[in-house]
């Protein structure tokens, strides 16, 4: 089994959360690669330079890989997904961060989890992303231009709200008069777009919900489409930039650049393990349905 381990931050949990990663790989002889900046990280902030120096690194992802762990929260793993790309290599998350929604192995399950994996003992949840291509063709975006969670507009250097003209299929829908407008996957449903007021989508619904940010009209809700829309916008505004974000990576545009977003070609593997489930997730993460009365 060879394994790849993501990380972006080394902290006092992280290091707890990594040496028992890593000693429970060593253990059931599973070769264990580190992304190389995190390797750095960890050589850095650790004591143990020998023990990490066993391992090795890597810089790219290929399909010899069977796993990659994302050892983080939910930001690690939405950067984790800009190394599997297309290659169809399943991840699964260790959340040291705070709501964990995606990353949902605890610390003290780590080596449980890890043997499930081994053992067959999970399935694989598909996870559709969006991608973008803007007109003129921005150089900052090219080189990843999809998104697992979200693709958001929004303004930039200004209190003034923007204006974001929208079709849906070349078909005009409304121009939103907002901070800006969120086009979300079921996968970010539970995310920026559920803090907007959009609602919750589950993981396998063939669905994609536009969130406007905060409208200053009554009338603007959000609008569930089928993932299978080309949708449109331009964005038009007191400024002349605004700011496009594919998940927890941001851009700016010229104001009237045309941003075509739709469904991307391929899509990301999440391990769900036996133990786990969307719906299990909504109720711990979430608190759904919670009430001090009952």
């Amino acid at each position: 089994m060879k394994v790849a381990v993501f990380g972006r931050f080394y902290n006092d949990t992280t290091s707890i959360s990594v040496e028992t990663l890593f000693n429970y790989l060593l253990k059931k002889d599973v070769d264990a690669y580190i992304e190389t900046e995190f390797f750095h990280l960890i050589k850095d902030k650790t004591s143990n330079n020998q023990y990490y120096s066993t391992f090795k690194t890597f810089d790219t992802l290929d399909t010899s890989f069977d796993l990659l762990v994302s050892v983080g929260g939910d930001g690690t793993i939405l950067r984790a997904i800009t190394f599997v790309k297309d290659i169809d290599i399943p991840i699964i998350g260790i959340n040291t961060g705070r709501l964990g929604f995606l990353a949902t192995i605890q610390v003290d399950e780590i080596e449980q989890a890890i043997q499930n994996i081994i053992d067959g003992k999970y399935k694989i949840s598909e996870r559709s992303l969006l991608a973008i291509e803007t007109t003129p063709e921005n150089e900052d975006i090219t080189p990843f231009n999809f998104a697992l969670n979200e693709i958001a507009v929004s303004r930039k250097n200004t209190t003034s709200m923007i204006t974001v003209e929208t079709h849906l299929n070349g078909e005009y829908l409304t121009s939103y008069w907002s901070d800006g407008l969120i086009v979300s996957t079921p996968t970010g449903s539970t995310g920026y777009s559920l803090s907007c007021g959009g609602p919750v989508i589950t993981p396998d619904t063939n669905s994609f919900v536009l969130t406007p940010i905060a409208p200053h009209n009554l009338s603007a809700r959000p609008l569930i489409i089928t993932d299978a829309t080309e949708i449109q916008l331009r964005v038009h505004g007191r400024e002349d930039n605004h700011l496009v974000s594919l998940d927890s990576r941001i851009a700016t545009l010229e104001d009237g650049t045309l941003i075509t977003i739709k469904k991307a070609p391929f899509k990301i593997k999440m391990i769900d393990l036996f133990n786990q489930s969307f719906l299990d997730t909504l109720r711990k993460k979430l608190l759904w349905g919670e009430d001090k009365r009952n």
